[in-house]
């Protein structure tokens, strides 16, 4: 009699299951009405044959019966001796087959009930085998732990010849180890994959299909999901992420965009191949295990981006958070449809893609609340000596953080449309865009951000009283907008064309800063040194210069240019001016004047002089000097134009 709650088969091919299409070909090769119908005329098997088969199962299922011996019940088939766990598994299949025969020809036989409880017995020591196969080896089945061991013996062999003086010899005997080690990890790791395929191949065959995807899920889930928190993801509400510190958020994304990258590439990916080779045998399990091993962790992973994208606070300095997390799911996408292809798995994709899409609208947000800031400044408060005002220092250094994203943000906003080109004059825009070559949204969207500040400066510039320390005011702040442009992404976003029109203003914002602030000194001067003139008339033209060039020192003394190439250059370009027709005069009429009384106060200055006073200029006052800090540290030589 069978035993009591004994499982009712499934009287077909050795191997079909619930889950594997009956038009298979593993399927129809067993039931072949030639193979497997009785017939008189030609017999598939003997009694004689089905009662032998039964015999050797039963000799051998029984001795491994963990209800009857104790040795049974504390060892394991596969770990003992694996050649007779392969022998078990070549019985359990023979008996199987011998019941699918028999069952056609006598359903209620005596041997048919003995084999079905045989067959019970084998299926629960299967079941024991799987299980602690499964459990035993979690960190040889752990991608995660073989590439651990693998980077603990790279690391251990690099310390140590680096602390200590070893021989080559040595070194290389270390490597071999570490390579032998790495080695028969993979080596057990494959004799354990091969041997949960062998097992689930004939739990499968058997028609124990339920039971052995329960054991694989059970343990593989938990793995994944506790791979999953053990790399700091964890699902949050709502609630929690708006009510979230933005210091702790900002952490938790620095732990998301780790994780995302490990679930990826060793995780899902290892997952996947595990599960494809276990049930190698059926794309149907292979599907439904994978999935409802990987769904659960994968949709935390996934939806963190949606929730954290539509409920944290919002403010453009955070864009660059969003801007990770968005570029971290492109970077992965072709990953993400690859380890979750099957079709049970859609909704991983769909979510992967709700996030993009949620993180793409917080992101253009973002930036539309930083232009919108940006047009709203308007402080009047104005940089002592003409500096670099804060708001060119804090604007640039946005947009070029947002320029090292400018491949993704070529995709965010390609549906945006661009700035109106009515708003867009020639003049500051400086690119060639037309209706026959228009260039692309993205290096429209960044020459849009950097006019709204050059307006902005323009109207900054007007607060000051003196005109000329207003030119150089805008000098100083076009000059490191294009220096920033330059050594950034922005370069190739903007372009040569823009870079040469903004030079081109730098050096006309410069000229008009000479004229204004030096030129009554130049004209101070004759304009034939050389030209025949009373002493007197010499007296007068030093005492003028004098007075100008003074005046003009006391005031530019206090202006700062930060940019060391702007600053050599205005230097050279004053003295280019001055000191050639001051010094001709100077030589011509020196002894003259040298003769009278007092003449050291009408030729205060040699040439030298002026040299080394103009050397000095721009660097702003001594107790200011933060703002000549903000480019290159100044130094004050005397350019060679000016010896």
């Amino acid at each position: 009699m069978p035993r009591k709650g004994m499982k009712t088969l499934n009287w077909f091919s050795p191997k079909h299951n619930s889950a594997t299409d009956v038009n298979s070909p593993s399927t129809s090769q067993f039931s072949s009405p030639s193979r497997f119908t009785f017939s008189p005329s030609r017999p598939s098997f003997s009694e004689a044959v089905i009662d032998r088969t039964i015999e050797m199962a039963e000799q051998m299922i029984t001795k491994w019966d963990p209800d009857t011996t104790t040795f049974a019940k504390v060892t394991s088939l596969f770990y003992e001796n694996r050649k007779e766990a392969k022998d078990f598994i070549k019985y359990v299949n023979n008996l199987h087959k011998a019941m699918h025969f028999h069952a056609s020809e006598n359903s209620k036989s005596d041997k048919l009930v003995r084999a079905q409880s045989l067959m019970q017995i084998a299926m629960k020591r299967l079941q024991k085998e799987f299980y602690q196969i499964l459990s035993i080896n979690r960190a040889l089945l752990d991608p995660e732990s073989i590439s651990t061991v693998s980077s603990r013996t790279s690391i251990s062999t690099r310390s140590s010849t680096s602390e200590f003086n070893i021989e080559d010899d040595d070194i290389d005997n270390r490597v071999a180890i570490a390579g032998e080690s790495i080695s028969e990890v993979e080596d057990i790791s494959n004799i354990v994959m091969a041997d949960l395929r062998l097992i689930a191949e004939c739990m499968i065959s058997s028609g124990y299909t339920k039971e052995c995807l329960q054991i694989y899920k059970v343990i593989r889930k938990s793995i994944i999901d506790e791979g999953i928190y053990r790399l700091g993801v964890e699902k949050l509400s709502s609630s929690q992420v708006h009510k979230m510190d933005w210091e702790v958020m900002d952490l938790k994304i620095k732990d998301w965009l780790n994780a995302v990258n490990v679930a990826m590439k060793t995780l899902f990916d290892c997952e996947r191949i595990l599960c494809d080779h276990v049930f190698a045998s059926s794309d149907a399990i292979r599907e439904s295990c994978f999935t409802e091993i990987s769904k659960d962790g994968a949709m935390i992973l996934f939806s963190f981006p949606e929730i954290v994208a539509k409920n944290s606070k919002k403010s453009p300095e955070k864009v660059f958070r969003m801007l990770d997390m968005y570029t971290s799911i492109v970077e992965h996408w072709t990953e993400i449809e690859t380890t979750f292809s099957f079709d049970s798995e859609s909704a991983i994709r769909s979510q992967a893609m709700t996030s993009l899409v949620k993180l793409g609208e917080s992101i253009r947000m973002a930036l539309a609340e930083f232009e919108t800031a940006l047009q709203k400044e308007s402080s009047k408060t104005t940089v002592a000596g003409g500096g670099i005002h804060p708001l060119t220092i804090d604007a640039m250094n946005y947009t070029v953080l947002l320029a090292d994203y400018s491949y993704v943000l070529s995709d965010i906003l390609g549906e945006s449309p661009p700035p109106a080109k009515s708003s867009l004059p020639e003049s500051y825009f400086g690119m060639a865009d037309s209706d026959e070559s228009p260039e692309p949204v993205i290096s429209l969207r960044f020459a849009w951000l950097i006019l709204i500040l050059l307006c902005k400066l323009d109207g900054k510039a007007k607060h000051y009283k003196d005109v000329s320390l207003a030119y150089l005011f805008l000098a100083n702040n076009l000059r490191y907008i294009v220096v920033k442009v330059r050594s950034s992404n922005l370069k190739y976003l903007l372009g040569k064309n823009w870079i040469s029109k903004q030079e081109g203003k730098i050096k006309k914002f410069a000229s008009n800063y000479e004229q204004l602030g030096w030129s009554h000194v130049i004209e101070s001067l004759p304009r034939e040194p050389n030209a025949s003139i009373s002493p007197q008339q010499v007296k007068e033209i030093f005492k003028r210069f004098n007075s100008s060039f003074e005046q003009a020192h006391r005031k530019q003394s206090l202006y700062v240019v930060p940019n060391s190439k702007l600053r050599d250059d205005l230097k050279v370009s004053i003295a280019r001016k001055m000191l050639p027709v001051y010094r001709e005069f100077y030589n011509i009429h020196r002894d003259t004047i040298a003769k009278e009384r007092h003449s050291s106060h009408v030729i205060k200055y040699s040439p030298e002089d002026l040299a080394h006073y103009l050397s000095d200029l721009f660097f702003g006052p001594i107790e200011s000097g933060s703002s000549s800090s903000i480019e290159s540290s100044p130094s004050r030589t005397i350019p060679s134009q000016l010896q």
